[in-house]
């Protein structure tokens, strides 16, 4: 059901981006949600098994529109939110951050593909469990910001665990408190109405264990 070139480009691009990744910002980037999507959506190509399109898309389609638009915003000098600051920052080699563009399209391949595919309903749950542990992590084990000055493309407040900056934690509200609103208010705000969204427009897909 998915082209053969499409499963080859998309495994080439990822084929380069993990080593300069690597390089660049170490493994512990690899937990953004951002980037076990990217993983998850390599498995969904190949096995296209619906389940795993569905939680990739659930994950991520929402909260990166809203990372295009901060990108875009940065162009201008602002950056509302700081989902896009990096993209700007002369730290981080170019070719790193030219591979980050994958935020821009691989929303529209997830739906896409899910459309393809069709959705798979236990997507939502499955997701927001993942997301849930990997915000536990982010928060207990990866440091919060600003990254350390010798290394200072070290991945910090991994999952916004520690607020919507790289430079320093929100001071809103208490450390636990800023984790409770996160880990109730994506399922609520992002993750929901994506599953519904899928639910209603996307054809269903058998259930598969």
């Amino acid at each position: 059901m998915v082209p053969l070139w499409i499963k080859l480009g998309y495994s080439g691009f990822v084929g380069v981006l993990v080593p300069i990744y690597l390089a660049t910002y170490g493994p512990t980037n690899f937990l953004y949600f951002c980037d076990v999507a990217l993983l998850f959506t390599l498995a969904a190509l190949w096995t296209e098994r619906p389940l795993l399109a569905g939680i990739p898309a659930v994950g991520i389609v929402l909260p990166q529109l809203v990372w295009v638009a901060d990108f875009v915003a940065g162009f201008f000098g602002v950056s509302p939110l700081g989902l896009a600051e990096y993209m700007f920052r002369d730290t981080i080699p170019l070719g790193a951050r030219a591979l980050s563009f994958f935020h821009g399209w691989l929303p529209f391949l997830l739906i896409w593909l899910v459309f393809r595919l069709g959705y798979d309903r236990r997507s939502f749950a499955a997701w927001t469990g993942l997301a849930w542990a990997l915000m536990l992590l982010s928060f207990l084990l990866l440091p919060g910001p600003p990254a350390p000055p010798g290394n200072p493309n070290l991945p910090v407040n991994v999952n916004y665990v520690f607020g919507l900056s790289e430079t320093g934690p929100q001071t809103w509200l208490p450390p636990l408190g800023w984790l409770a609103v996160l880990m109730v208010g994506l399922p609520l705000l992002a993750w929901w109405p994506t599953h519904r969204f899928f639910e209603r427009f996307a054809p269903g897909a058998p259930t598969q264990p």
